[in-house]
């Protein structure tokens, strides 16, 4: 009878440990299966709000709804581009710390621009070797032993191979010339069957003929936020001449190729289907049609916006419905710059002028001539900085910050100069108010002389035939997290984007890239 009763005891204990440790396991909160990290090119906080009339419910709006929403983000250095913008976001260091301080730069070596995609062992391949510092999508695979599946893909080279970063499966861009998608051998020797068929079949080289960009709805060719004098007509553009390809990836069309090979590579790679963590890398275009000028093509720039739009919702539901909403998480942000438009100041009386950076270095060149004796003290220019002969210097025994403090004080005595600051300077000194500059400068990159002109002025080199119209306009925009249980907020307070890797790492419970010490969002 007690044996009885001690057996019928024993299994009553069991089976309780056992409903509730089954009940424990549902409580579990496992990481998101996939991680969609989506960086939209010159996304503007301002006309994402000014054209939502013209958004359907499941886009734009789903995310600002149901979200986790930091309203004020910003870069913690200047100057932005889609380079060292994306390269910031997923290693969450500046380019101080990644190195990619742009889309190009002077290679001090042989004093010839290279671009940042440039792989140095092997001329002609591209690849991520430039990014000095690991990335949130290099810690995942290393976490996982190299079980996790990252995809990245983007209208452009740079995006696509800096937010796939070292160690991803692939990544995946189009082609400037053909029209097609193409990958680096650093990923993989050949393409994919199915990448092939789409190649084939879908890609814009295949359809392009075939295909023109108008309004994709009615009211977004006569909705105007934008002030303007006269009526603005509804656009039609046809691709046909040799930059076609370079015109169709700078337009509202080429986010719905984005978002077609995106539901694609999740479905042929398997992306989301266990609990090991995926992660696919995004990079929509809202910038405006072939980089023109807005006034030039305000309806074009509404319809882009209305693209991304529809394209989000589509991507969200179709992966939502794939793997379940629970375990897929969108991360979304911005590049944080827009093209700089050119202005017609002086018709206007406002304050303007070019400022020759080539005949600057010339100057220079001469002043240190008068000091130091005939040489060739200044190397070469390029964008708003100058390189100083190193070698030159040292054979004549003149220190380094003895020439640069002479450069510094000749040249800030221009026209048209702002600022000017010394690598020394940006190297060795903390004072707050150049941390920015500081934070997106690199001294492997990088000219011994920055100089900043000032706002209004072109810069112009008449060697490399740069032109740019200097402007210290901030960009507003988002940081927007959605899915996989998150919460839905609004957060007025300002963030940086360096915050969204190790945000995203704790998320899915794995170490922050190497160089990154920024705080988690949440």
């Amino acid at each position: 009878m007690h044996k009885n009763r001690y057996i019928y005891i024993t299994l009553l204990a069991v089976i309780g440990f056992s409903t509730e440790g089954l009940h424990a396991q549902e409580k579990i909160n496992y990481a998101p299966r996939l991680v969609v990290n989506i960086t939209v090119d010159q996304l503007r906080s301002d006309y994402l709000e000014a054209f939502s009339p013209l958004y359907g419910n499941g886009g734009f709006k789903r995310l600002l709804k149901e979200g986790l929403v930091y309203d004020n983000a910003s870069y913690p250095f200047s100057t932005i581009d889609r380079a060292s913008a994306i390269a910031s976001v997923f290693t969450g260091v500046s380019p101080y710390y990644h190195s990619i301080v742009g889309e190009k730069w002077l290679d001090k070596e042989t004093l010839r621009s290279v671009l940042c995609t440039d792989d140095k062992r092997k001329p002609g391949q591209d690849s991520p070797v430039q990014m000095q510092v690991s990335s949130i999508c290099d810690e995942l695979k290393v976490a996982t032993e190299g079980q996790a599946k990252i995809f990245a893909i983007a209208p452009q080279k740079d995006a696509a191979i800096l937010s796939a970063g070292h160690a991803a499966d692939a990544a995946y861009w189009l082609d400037d010339y053909s029209g097609q998608w193409k990958t680096s051998e650093y990923y993989l020797k050949a393409l994919p069957s199915w990448l092939l068929y789409i190649n084939e079949l879908q890609s814009p080289n295949s359809k392009i003929k075939m295909q023109s960009w108008e309004p994709v709805i009615p009211l977004a060719g006569t909705f105007n936020y934008y002030q303007h004098i006269g009526d603005q007509k509804p656009f039609k553009h046809a691709f046909k001449d040799e930059r076609k390809f370079i015109e169709y990836k700078a337009s509202g069309l080429v986010n719905t190729d984005i978002t077609d090979l995106a539901t694609q590579c999740v479905s042929n790679n398997g992306l989301g289907y266990d609990r090991v963590t995926d992660m696919l890398c995004l990079t929509y275009y809202a910038g405006t049609y072939d980089h023109k000028p807005v006034s030039e093509c305000q309806m074009e720039l509404q319809d882009t916006y209305v693209r991304i739009d529809r394209e989000l919702s589509r991507l969200i539901t179709a992966l939502e419905q794939r793997l379940g909403a629970e375990h897929v998480m969108f991360v979304l942000t911005s590049t944080g710059y827009s093209d700089v438009e050119s202005a017609d100041y002086e018709k206007y009386h406002i304050p303007s002028g070019i400022f020759y950076i080539n005949r600057t270095a010339n100057l220079l060149n001469m002043y240190f001539g008068a000091i130091y004796g005939q040489g060739h003290y200044v190397e070469t220019c390029f964008s708003n900085e100058i390189y100083l002969n190193h070698k030159l210097l040292e054979s004549k025994r003149i220190s380094l910050t003895d020439a640069s403090q002479r450069a510094q004080e000749f040249i800030s005595q221009m026209s048209g100069v702002r600022n000017v600051y010394t690598s020394l300077q940006l190297l060795s000194g903390n004072n707050l108010q150049i941390s920015k500059i500081r934070n997106g400068f690199n001294p492997e990159r990088n000219g011994d002389i920055l100089i900043e002109v000032s706002p209004g002025w072109q810069l112009q080199n008449e060697n490399t035939k740069e032109d740019y119209l200097s402007r210290a306009s901030f960009v507003q925009f988002p940081i927007i997290i959605y899915g996989a249980g998150t919460k839905a907020e609004r957060v007025k307070t300002s963030v940086t984007i360096d915050r969204i890797a190790p945000t995203i790492a704790k998320t899915i419970r794995i170490r922050a890239p190497n160089a990154c010490s920024s705080e988690p969002l949440f």
